[in-house]
């Protein structure tokens, strides 16, 4: 079996209970959609830029000129170069934080089978999705989304699409593997630091920013975890903000880079050599907490899928383009970053059946559109089909049919 029939080969997913009357009603009743409408954003956990000779997750180099400014723009991208119509195959681990805040728990550990059975790592066909978000971020229709991309995971899916490598007869895939699962790692949120919110019937943590991002750093150099593979920090039902300040917004996943500390790959400290970890956090979201009015992507894997394109499309956290801006998503404000997720967040579309059935759950999987190369270029798109996001025409807003504006 090659490489990639391997790592996409179906592997075992622990059973998770699921009610036997599967009743979704109250996903779609206006009356039980109490949620929190502040604003939501995500971040990066800093960024690291590798040399040639730096130990770390399979890349390649591109450039682009941007057909607002005239300059040419470098990129490093996850993967083979689809150019080539070359494949690779990415390993994973996943570390479960299991975060204590003000007397409550909160266990990334109960959502890794669910995150394990969705389109994250399991395959499915792309050539429709029953619903997408509306303009005002509800629930709107479904429709055709990436004709020929059947059989593939969601990260593989996009970026086959972004570089119009769509079809059987393209060999271009950026495949995850099965990830590895660590032992939960328990985190003890100080007083001041986090808090509970309840806005209906849904309790996330709201944790300190700064505060929790030293944590992964320090589980980063504590782990001795292997720089080639994606580090996945999982948790289930917190979020951050600054202070916690609930008011200035909620961060709800970050991408970064650093030094590596594995054994294997050598010293952090060296001439040219050093090994560059790259890794994601983001929460399982347990839907009614955000208003599904306003938010009805931002559930279950929605910060995780977003969160994971994004890594793979600038790993390092240094790809630069012209600064851009989003109607839409105006909390990113002037940004010159190659950020795929942060112009259309909130925006996104359902697939699959996701067996972990809560109270508001619609059944399916809420997974992130994305903004594709071209549109930050301000060039002419060849993607399939022309399109500027992956949700294409499913995408309601008229920027996104066209080139980022400038600021």
């Amino acid at each position: 079996m090659s490489a990639i029939g391997a790592a996409a080969a179906a592997f075992l997913i622990a059973s998770i209970g699921v009610a036997a009357d599967e009743d979704y009603s109250a996903a779609d009743s206006p009356a039980a959609d109490p949620g929190i409408e502040l604003q939501t954003t995500t971040t990066t956990f800093g960024g690291a830029s590798p040399l040639g000779t730096s130990r770390t997750v399979a890349h390649w180099s591109g450039m682009t000129a941007n057909g607002v400014d005239g300059v040419t723009y470098r990129y490093n991208v996850v993967g083979a170069d689809p150019s080539t119509d070359g494949s690779a195959v990415i390993g994973v681990d996943i570390i479960p934080l299991n975060v204590n805040v003000a007397g409550a728990s909160f266990h990334g550990s109960d959502a890794v089978n669910a995150v394990l059975a969705s389109p994250l790592f399991q395959n499915n066909s792309y050539s429709s999705t029953a619903s997408a978000t509306t303009a005002a971020g509800g629930k709107g229709a479904g429709g055709a989304l990436s004709a020929g991309n059947t059989g593939v995971q969601l990260l593989d899916a996009t970026m086959r699409s972004q570089f119009d490598k769509v079809g059987s007869s393209s060999t271009y895939h950026l495949v995850l593997e099965a990830p590895v699962v660590f032992d939960p790692v328990t985190i003890d949120v100080p007083d001041g630091t986090g808090i509970l919110m309840t806005p209906g019937f849904i309790t996330y943590a709201n944790v300190d920013s700064h505060w929790f991002s030293t944590r992964v750093q320090n589980e980063l150099g504590r782990l001795h975890l292997d720089p080639a593979r994606l580090a996945i920090f999982l948790t289930d039902d917190v979020i951050l903000s600054d202070g916690p300040n609930p008011a200035g917004g909620f961060v709800l996943g970050a991408h970064g880079a650093g030094p590596a500390t594995s054994s294997s790959s050598g010293s952090a400290h060296g001439s040219g050599s050093q090994p560059v970890q790259t890794f994601v956090w983001s929460s399982w979201l347990t839907p009614g907490f955000f208003r599904r009015a306003t938010n009805f992507a931002v559930q279950d894997v929605y910060g995780l899928s977003h969160e994971v394109v994004e890594w793979a499309n600038n790993p390092f956290g240094d790809n630069t383009v012209l600064p851009w801006h989003s109607v839409t998503a105006p909390q990113y404000g002037c940004s010159n970053l190659f950020e795929t997720g942060d112009p259309v967040f909130r925006y996104g579309f359902t697939l699959g059946h996701n067996p972990l059935h809560e109270r508001f759950s619609d059944g399916t999987y809420h997974l992130s559109d994305e903004a594709l190369l071209p549109w930050f270029m301000r060039s002419a798109p060849a993607t399939q089909d022309g399109r500027f996001t992956f949700l294409g025409n499913l995408n309601p807003v008229a920027t996104f049919h066209q080139p980022a504006p400038t600021c």
